[in-house]
This record gives C-alpha cells, sequence and structure tokens, in this order.
C-alpha cells in the first residue's frame, strides 16, 4: 500500500486486512502505526523522498539499491 499521508494505526489496520506486507508512505508513522505494523508483520518505509526512505519494521524485506537507480530499491515480499 502507498499512502502520501500520515501512517495512522487505522492505515496499518486496513493493510493487514488486504494482506499486503508493506507499507509506503511520504510522511512519518505515528509510533502506535509502527508498533502495529511491526507486530502485523508489515514493512513500513515511510519519509519517502526522491534520494531515498527510511525503513521502520521488517528491514529484511527490502534490498539495496538498484544498480543504475541511486534511489530505487527492491522490495521482497
Amino acid at each position: 500500500m502507498v499512502v502520501t499521508s500520515r501512517v495512522s494505526v487505522e492505515m496499518v489496520q486496513k493493510t493487514a486486512a488486504i494482506g499486503a506486507p508493506l507499507i509506503a508512505a511520504v510522511s512519518a508513522p505515528t509510533a502506535l502505526a509502527v508498533r502495529m505494523a511491526d507486530a502485523a508483520g508489515i514493512t513500513l518505509a515511510a519519509i519517502a523522498r526522491a534520494d531515498g526512505f527510511e525503513i521502520f519494521t521488517h528491514p529484511e524485506r527490502v534490498t539495496g539499491a538498484v544498480p543504475g537507480k541511486e534511489s530505487a530499491y527492491v522490495v521482497v515480499a
């Protein structure tokens, strides 16, 4: 799931309900959303910008940069 807003606990609940393994967001998540995403096994990547993003939970699903694309990452579900 990709969102342009702040990641809330409700957004994590909706992501879990549809069975998506990852949430990517432009804005920062709430502390409760981070805890819930971790408990639900959802990878939470946020503060997304042109040069990258921060991974808050389950970083093992995200591997290094794609060759030739400095800001691209490979997500392994």
